[in-house]
């Protein structure tokens, strides 16, 4: 069963070598931005500015006690948004591995066997749930960004768009024994479907971050406020402002000596106000650090660069 206190929790990181806008995704995540007029060196600069970007955040994650698995992507297959792993790989303390079905073409050469080989040499592996084959009949499920997990309550809240197909969710629940989804809609603003879930919210030990104003049909907002309250966490809401600075793309994580962190991007920690900061500083301390480059160019936040392993450890003695 995935629970928070199912020891200290490793981050699983991968270090970019071909960052870059990618197209394939553009197309429905409002978040990304086209970088600036093409010039020779464009490319280099934004990979280059990156790698500065995660080499220092993986820095600060350490600091804190914080075990990080970094894998170095490899130059072939190109894989622009490779430095967002928990899309397509999440892992569980049951020692399960899961594998998902990514709706960009070139978001699916992710999966690179080498990721899987580290990490098997440092952690148990018992099976392995493979959902990538719904690719074939076009849906999709894109693991920790799709939905957002409640471990301990065995909760799964999931926003609708093209990146989330409820078939895939629910084969997702029934093997890995999560007993509720939470099914609703989320909206930017001009309409369109939010691309995920942990754009908008996440959920830690005893508190949810959320923006609730994205959720329009009131039926299905108060449905998420009260299975959050239900059980026995804090709301505390967001403005669709703070969202759109990656206020909602956050992890809560704890280290080696089980202290909480709430690892966010420096721009989604300058967009709180102090009366959030203050009730969340209740329940974790603070990492922050700029991903400038990163959000802007791949249009996601500290959370994506993150993908939590419960897995436990192997003994190499």
């Amino acid at each position: 069963m995935d629970t928070l206190s199912s020891g200290s929790q490793k981050i699983l990181m991968i270090r970019p070598v071909n960052f870059g806008y990618n197209p394939q995704t553009a197309i429905d995540n409002v978040f990304q931005k086209l970088p600036p007029v093409s010039i020779e060196d464009t490319n280099c600069i934004i990979q280059q500015q990156a790698l500065t970007e995660f080499d220092t955040f993986v820095t600060k994650l350490v600091s804190c006690g914080i075990e990080v698995v970094v894998v170095e992507d490899t130059p072939e297959p190109p894989t622009p948004d490779a430095v967002f792993p928990n899309n397509w790989i999440s892992f569980h303390s049951d020692g399960s591995v899961c594998l998902f079905p990514m709706f960009a073409e070139n978001r699916r050469l992710e999966n690179k066997p080498r990721v899987l080989e580290v990490i098997n040499q440092k952690f148990q592996i018992k099976r392995i749930f493979d959902f990538t084959h719904f690719v074939a009949k076009g849906k999709f499920l894109e693991g920790t960004g799709s939905m957002v997990l409640d471990r301990e309550n065995k909760i799964i809240y999931a926003s609708r768009s093209g990146r989330m197909n409820e078939d895939v969710l629910h084969e997702f629940a029934s093997a890995m024994d999560y007993s509720k989804c939470v099914i609703f809609s989320s909206r930017d603003e001009v309409g369109g479907l939010i691309y995920h879930t942990n754009v908008m919210m996440t959920v830690g030990d005893k508190f949810a971050v959320i923006c609730l104003e994205v959720i329009s049909d009131f039926k299905e907002r108060e449905m998420i406020k009260s299975t959050i309250e239900q059980s026995g966490k804090e709301v505390i809401d967001i403005s669709f402002g703070q969202m759109k600075n990656f206020a909602g793309n956050i992890l809560q994580v704890h280290n080696t000596r089980g202290e909480n962190f709430l690892v966010m991007s420096t721009r989604a920690y300058n967009s709180l106000t102090e009366n959030q900061k203050n009730k969340l500083k209740t329940y974790n301390q603070f990492i922050h650090t700029d991903l400038s480059t990163i959000e802007a160019i791949g249009g996601g936040s500290a959370r994506c660069m993150m993908a939590e392993i419960y897995l436990q450890k192997k003994d190499l003695n």
